[in-house]
C-alpha cells in the first residue's frame, strides 16, 4: 500500500497534517472570508438548540452550548443528542471554514463525564489532517468553568 504523501494517490495533494491542539506560532491560521462565517453563524438547527460560534479560524472552531432544562435526559443530564450536536457543530464549522463545502463520511464520540444544567460547555474542533479531498478532526468538549473534559468527538469529511 502506497503512502499518501508519497504522491502516489489522487487524494494525495496539498496534505497537511497538524497535531491534535491549539495552533502554534508556526502555523498562523489563515483567515475565514466574511461570507463562509456567515455562512456557518446562520445554521438554523444551532440556532434552536442555542449553540453559538465562539471562535472560527482556518481549519478549527469553537462552538458552545448553556445546558438549559430543555436539554437534558430524564436521568436530568444532557442529552446525548444535544452534545452531539454541539461537536458536529464546531466540526462542520471547522472544515468548512476553508470556502469549500466538506460533508460527514464518518463520526464518533466517547462520552467521559456530564454535566450540571446552567453549565456551558465549549466544543474545540481541530483539523488533524487535510487533503484535497478528505479531512480528519478531533473535537475536545470541556466546562467553560474549569476545562474538564467531557467528551472526545473524532470525524472526517469528504470535499467534493
Amino acid at each position: 500500500m502506497s503512502d499518501p504523501r508519497d504522491g502516489d494517490s489522487s487524494d494525495s495533494e496539498e496534505v497537511r497534517t497538524h497535531e491534535a491542539g491549539p495552533t502554534t506560532n508556526a502555523e498562523t491560521p489563515t483567515p475565514v472570508a466574511p461570507a463562509v462565517r456567515e455562512r456557518i453563524e446562520s445554521d438554523p438547527y444551532c440556532a434552536t438548540l442555542g449553540i453559538e460560534l465562539r471562535r472560527l479560524e482556518s481549519g478549527s472552531a469553537t462552538t458552545a452550548l448553556t445546558v438549559t432544562d430543555d436539554l437534558v435526559n430524564f436521568h436530568g443530564t444532557p442529552h446525548g443528542g444535544a452534545i452531539y450536536s454541539l461537536a458536529d457543530a464546531a466540526f462542520a464549522a471547522a472544515s468548512n471554514s476553508h470556502g469549500e463545502t466538506a460533508v460527514a463520511l464518518e463520526t464518533n464520540i466517547s462520552y467521559l463525564s456530564a454535566v450540571e444544567v446552567g453549565s456551558t460547555i465549549l466544543a474545540t474542533a481541530t483539523e488533524t489532517h487535510l487533503t484535497r479531498r478528505t479531512g480528519e478532526y478531533e473535537v475536545v468538549l470541556t466546562t467553560e468553568s474549569d476545562g474538564e473534559r467531557l467528551a472526545t468527538f473524532r470525524g472526517r469529511v469528504y470535499r467534493p
